[in-house]
């Protein structure tokens, strides 16, 4: 007979695992570069500009869902506290990091880091300094868009009786990245002033893209995700011992999804 006890618990690491591990990197990654992803449709050119930290984000989504679906609300709203509580972590030793003792060069006058010729401060603070803008409009746009995600996905999942996968896949996920586009470009740019805005056009329009853009980037991600989400969800149910509308509860046993009759 499967151990299936030992399954799920290996699988529910994995599936945080990848998601908290995730989420670090492209906190790190952050705005540290832009990619340049404009593209020509019949002569007009579509602007697409993303932070390079935007590339890995859609996997937290796709392990959040696969928590929900397997794991339950509960299960995953933890994961997303706990991915909360790393982003403080990670800025904590940003902080920690810069504000020890090192080697780096200081003007004697003010005691500031002294920068290179072409303007720019030594590697870690330049780091440190990107990362610090990102994660704190991340911070606050990651907690509304993934709390957005679980609830979503579990209304579209108690709405359809726990059929079409894809909806609630898909409805949770457009409406969550958008809440969290809109957020971290706000953020970004009037808290951190971490968006590269070309001071001689016109602001919002600028705004607008760089909105528009992620939010495409993201949405054409979710949707190509459909598949794989449907392919993981066939394999993982059997090979963890839970049938369609189970889910795995805390004590690593199945229990019927019926949690969610307060909708």
């Amino acid at each position: 007979m499967a151990d299936y006890r030992r399954r799920r618990q290996r699988v529910f690491l994995v599936l945080a695992g990848v998601f908290l591990g995730t989420l670090a990197m492209l906190n790190i990654l952050g705005i540290s570069r832009f990619i340049d992803l404009s593209f020509n449709v019949f002569g007009l050119e579509i602007p697409m500009v993303v932070a390079v930290g935007v590339l890995p984000y859609p996997v937290t989504f796709i392990c959040t869902d696969l928590i929900s679906e397997l794991y339950g609300r509960k299960r995953a709203t933890e994961v997303v506290w706990v991915g909360l509580l790393l982003n403080v972590w990670v800025v904590f030793l940003l902080w920690i990091g810069g504000a020890l003792p090192g080697f780096e060069p200081v003007d004697p006058a003010s005691g500031e880091l002294l920068r290179d010729e072409a303007g720019r401060l030594p590697v870690f603070f330049e780091i440190r300094e990107y990362a610090f803008a990102a994660v704190t409009a991340s911070m606050i746009a990651y907690l509304f868009a993934q709390w957005c995600d679980v609830q979503m996905f579990h209304f579209w999942k108690w709405l359809t009786g726990g059929r079409h996968l894809w909806l609630r896949n898909n409805g949770s996920t457009l409406v969550s990245q958008l809440v969290d586009t809109i957020a971290v470009i706000l953020i970004t740019h009037f808290w951190a002033s971490g968006l590269p805005i070309d001071e001689a056009a016109a602001l919002w329009p600028q705004l607008l893209t760089f909105i528009a853009s992620g939010y495409v980037f993201k949405v054409v991600v979710a949707l190509v995700d459909t598949g794989p989400i449907y392919a993981l969800v066939a394999w993982l149910r059997p090979f963890l011992g839970i049938a369609r509308n189970e889910e795995i509860g805390p004590g690593d046993d199945p229990v019927m999804a019926a949690s969610d009759a307060r909708y």
